[in-house]
């Protein structure tokens, strides 16, 4: 049988065209980790709904997911360097689908603890793609194309995003709404099976993606892959005092900080959409209010292509810079005035946030040798545990003001963005 491992081409020259069926089954990972991501969204209005969580509670979902990423990180990349970028791919979507199988049994036990572990468990998978996937992209043809793949492959994120969105909308979303006054006037009988049909909702969903990513997995593991990822995994350097340089340089930390706070952003508005929608726009169901998150991820999409093609004109610090104050702006809209013209400002936001975790990231590593980059991109996907420890914060504050206040959280990370794209471009741009 065929090892997990990077087989080798049949020719030196081989390895030097472009691997396409590799290529399409890498490119593909990065729809469906958008898909996993974005479908939380969606899971915390269900849950909410079918636990009767508080918004604290249900912005639980996030924690539990991004905590995975948090964790699981640094071992995914001292995974791969051991094992390859192929093992670490074929690991990872296991674990995903681990994890999609998990929602069948904690939906027929009511858990939503159980829940939450496997969403951690699909998280750990996520971070071994994320971890391995992007250089493994560069590795599947031409040294000179490599970049051109890599941002293919990103396209498909948001195609991913907005799969999700739609799979939730119409698979998991009942379009069945109750009011407290509702529920308490039903029978005990009426109100278990309320409460069961919904929970019951999320298990064919995810057990068809369960499914489809386990497939996925058995394809990559016996396709044959160019030896080159496994010459660039052995050739990979120690390492040693790498981490103290980073930890010891002030714009590294900078760095982290803005991604840190640009992730606790990013999932906390779209998290909490469907609830400011609802919650603002007397009468709106979820599955109505939901249109509004698919509208934020094309948005996020559009921005995405617009900021690329902006940055053969203005330096990306610049446009991370303004493209921060625009959302300082909108955030505190929303804050200010709850409704359909607040709903709308979120959506518009989620055009200035497409260029921001590439340009972060990008401003993170820049200038630094191949060992430094490779520790410097695992810490920098650490720090999307800001997903999890700001969109708990934005759930505390609404249950204790209102949603609507609870954007005021968004609108300081964005001033974190904006303070470190200054410090970053500007006065080094000033002093020369």
């Amino acid at each position: 049988m065929q090892s997990i491992t990077e087989e080798p081409s049949a020719t030196g020259a081989g390895e030097r065209r472009t691997a396409w069926l590799p290529l399409v089954l890498v490119v593909s990972l990065f729809f469906l980790w958008g898909a996993a991501n974005n479908l939380n969204d969606v899971l915390i209005a269900q849950f909410k709904k079918a636990f009767v969580l508080s918004d604290f509670g249900a912005g639980l979902v996030q924690s539990a997911f991004y905590l995975g990423y948090f964790l699981v990180a640094m071992p995914a990349g001292m995974y791969m360097r051991r094992f390859g970028y192929k093992s670490a791919v074929v690991l990872g979507l296991v674990l995903y689908a681990a994890g999609a199988l998990l929602f069948w049994p904690a939906a027929s036990l009511a858990a939503y603890g159980l829940f939450l572990f496997a969403l951690f468990v699909i998280a750990s998978g996520l971070a071994f793609l994320e971890t391995s996937a992007n250089p493994f992209v560069t590795l599947l043809g031409p040294p000179e194309s490599g970049t051109r793949r890599l941002n293919l492959a990103q396209a498909f994120n948001p195609l991913g995003s907005i799969a999700g969105i739609l799979i939730g909308q119409h698979f998991i979303f009942t379009g069945i709404e109750r009011t407290p006054g509702q529920i308490a006037a039903m029978s005990a009988v009426e109100r278990t099976a309320y409460f069961h049909g919904e929970t019951h909702a999320v298990q064919w969903p995810y057990l068809v993606i369960g499914v489809v990513v386990l497939a996925w997995a058995v394809l990559i593991m016996f396709t044959r892959f160019p030896r080159a990822a496994a010459a660039e995994t052995a050739a990979a350097p120690s390492g040693d005092g790498v981490l103290r340089r980073l930890l010891g340089d002030p714009r590294f930390i900078g760095a982290m900080l803005a991604q840190f706070f640009y992730v606790g952003a990013q999932v906390g508005v779209w998290s909490y959409t469907i609830r400011y929608v609802q919650a603002n726009m007397g009468g709106t169901t979820a599955k109505e209010a939901a249109n509004f998150l698919t509208a934020e991820l094309l948005c996020f999409m559009l921005g995405r292509f617009t900021g690329a093609a902006l940055m053969k004109y203005v330096a990306p610090v610049r446009l991370l810079l303004v493209f921060a104050a625009i959302n300082i702006a909108l955030t505190l809209y929303a804050v200010m005035s709850p409704g359909s013209s607040g709903a709308y400002a979120l959506v518009v936001c989620s055009f200035f946030m497409s260029v921001m975790y590439p340009t972060i990231f990008a401003l993170g590593v820049e200038g630094r040798n191949d060992d430094e980059r490779k520790l410097g991109a695992a810490l920098l996907v650490m720090t999307i545990i800001g997903g999890a420890v700001l969109t708990a914060l934005m759930g505390a504050v609404s249950d204790h003001s209102s949603i609507a206040t609870a954007m005021s959280v968004p609108a300081c990370c964005f001033a974190v963005i904006l303070l470190f794209a200054w410090r970053r471009g500007i006065p080094r741009e000033v002093n020369g």
